[in-house]
């Protein structure tokens, strides 16, 4: 495993938002009332989780993204830009809020809805409008928060300009075929493969993938296929975990991991650890590591 000293290019297209999170013990269901513990925010949205995960492991970042004329916004901007993120295509939208995730937590697990708001309009327009930053770019970074248009226009453009291009697919919806054939890699959790892919055995979906499908499962496991085996590796949290945003904590590891030249493994064993990192606090960002302390711990560990 190699980190150099190198700094990697990298340019995030998507969501920036505002976490709200109702602590309780069970997750309610149609027509049950039950009580929260508390209520957290945190700076969130699987873009900015991404960007401020990359700028924290040493690369330049800049970030695509678009927020309200609002608290909430101003609160995003102000962190991007203290995380060194690059925000100069961060728009702000005065008519839309910006973007909220609304999070039950509780020991069954999380249930999430998300209202995109600002997040929605991300159009083609502003790739168009970055294109100075994509076209240096080593890898351009998005997931599925933001309108599935633009996201299909980001994905030619990066065909267009030969650049690199990874998506973390979630929230799930169905990916085309020119995203899966063109994407230098795709993140995916377990029980959404139907949902992306179609129909089919969960190891032949991975199977059909070499090399560049690489599956989320439980608290922080990832699995592939490397064109010979089935690869699995599972890096467990020693106490409890906190499980949002490790997908984005993953994505970003396995991105820098990449970038600096290592092999399909190591790329998913750093991406690891990582996640695994992140899961030590409450909220998508506070957990994401610094570069000088996954040096010191791969220093160690490979």
């Amino acid at each position: 495993m190699k980190l150099s000293n190198t700094k990697p290019q990298i340019v995030v297209v998507g969501s920036s938002s505002i976490d709200l999170i109702l602590k309780t013990s069970t997750i309610p269901t149609a027509n049950k009332t039950v009580l929260a513990r508390n209520l957290s925010s945190f700076l969130g949205g699987k873009g900015a989780n991404q960007a401020i995960a990359t700028s924290r492991l040493g690369a330049h970042t800049s970030l695509v993204s678009c927020v309200g004329m609002d608290p909430y916004g101003q609160q995003v901007l102000r962190n991007l830009d203290d995380e060194k993120v690059n925000v100069t295509y961060v728009s702000e939208d005065e008519d839309q809020d910006t973007g909220t995730a609304y999070v039950t937590a509780s020991d069954e697990g999380n249930a999430i809805v998300v209202i995109p708001a600002a997040n929605y309009n991300i159009f083609p327009k502003n790739i168009d409008e970055a294109e100075k930053y994509l076209a240096t770019a080593d890898l351009i970074l998005t997931q599925m928060e933001i309108p599935a248009k633009t996201v299909e226009y980001l994905f030619q453009k990066a065909k267009k300009l030969n650049k690199k291009i990874g998506i973390y697919a979630a929230p799930a919806s169905r990916l085309s075929e020119e995203i899966i054939d063109y994407a230098t890699f795709i993140v995916a959790k377990s029980t959404d493969l139907e949902i992306i892919f179609g129909e089919g055995n969960h190891e032949d979906i991975i199977k059909h993938l070499p090399n560049k499908l690489f599956v989320r499962d439980g608290a922080n496991s990832t699995s592939y296929f490397d064109g010979s085996e089935m690869k699995y590796f599972r890096k467990n949290p020693s106490t409890e975990a906190h499980s949002m945003g490790l997908g984005d904590a993953f994505t970003s590891g396995f991105s820098i991991a990449l970038l600096h030249g290592n092999s399909t493994e190591d790329c998913v064993k750093f991406g690891n650890e990582v996640a695994l990192k992140a899961a030590d606090y409450r909220g998508s960002q506070k957990g994401l590591p610094y570069l000088d302390e996954m040096k010191e711990l791969i220093s160690h560990a490979y």
